[in-house]
């Protein structure tokens, strides 16, 4: 089988793309307004790019209509974002603030997730995240130049957060304890628990 990716459709170009480059982790976003209302989403289309400077990219996508994400507008107002891993214990909650809302409502508040004050950035962090990073707003590039459908947030972790509840007696994380989930296709998701080690070639 082959597909020719220039004459697909968008949305079957996005099926084929997110059912096999899987599983993808998971980026809840925590933002804040110049009017101080809290926003977070969840991204699956997200990664770790650099360790110097450390940072994080995010691809956060336009609405259908061409309109901006809260998550961006807050972010490129700002220059912060927190970025919360999902454990399996969070993937209900997470799932629920993916609901469109009106602008101006808060998921923490909409979907009763408790929230804490971050330590070195003004937007909140989700209080049961395993691990959160709080982020400086380093580039938000649109994407593609010539006719842009989405953004690509370059986060620099200022500050991370790490539940000693997932860390072995090494002080390491232990991806069993961390139980994050990952995006497959469609509405199906896979967990961190089923592992397997192997040694590098010298």
């Amino acid at each position: 089988m082959q597909l020719d990716f220039s004459t697909l459709a968008p949305l079957e170009r996005y099926r084929w793309l997110a059912s096999t480059i899987t599983p993808r982790p998971i980026a809840w976003v925590s933002s804040l307004s110049l009017d101080g209302i809290s926003n977070l989403a969840p991204f699956s289309f997200f990664q770790v790019i650099s360790d110097d400077p450390a940072t994080l990219l995010v691809n956060v996508n336009h609405r259908a209509d061409g309109s901006l994400k809260d998550t961006l507008r807050n972010a490129q107002a700002t220059g912060e974002l927190v970025i919360q891993l999902v454990s399996f214990e969070q993937a209900e909650a997470m799932n629920a603030s993916a609901a469109v809302l009106p602008h101006g409502i808060s998921e923490f508040e909409h979907c009763g997730i408790a929230s804490l004050p971050s330590v070195r950035v003004k937007p909140p962090r989700v209080a049961a995240a395993a691990v959160t990073f709080e982020c400086r707003l380093a580039e938000a590039m649109p994407y593609p130049a010539a006719a842009p459908n989405c953004h690509l947030l370059f986060a620099e972790v200022l500050l991370a957060h790490i539940d000693e509840r997932v860390l072995t007696e090494q002080g390491r994380i232990d991806a069993g304890k961390l139980d994050l989930v990952g995006r497959l296709g469609g509405t199906a998701y896979s967990r961190t628990r089923d592992t397997f080690e192997m040694s590098r070639p010298g």
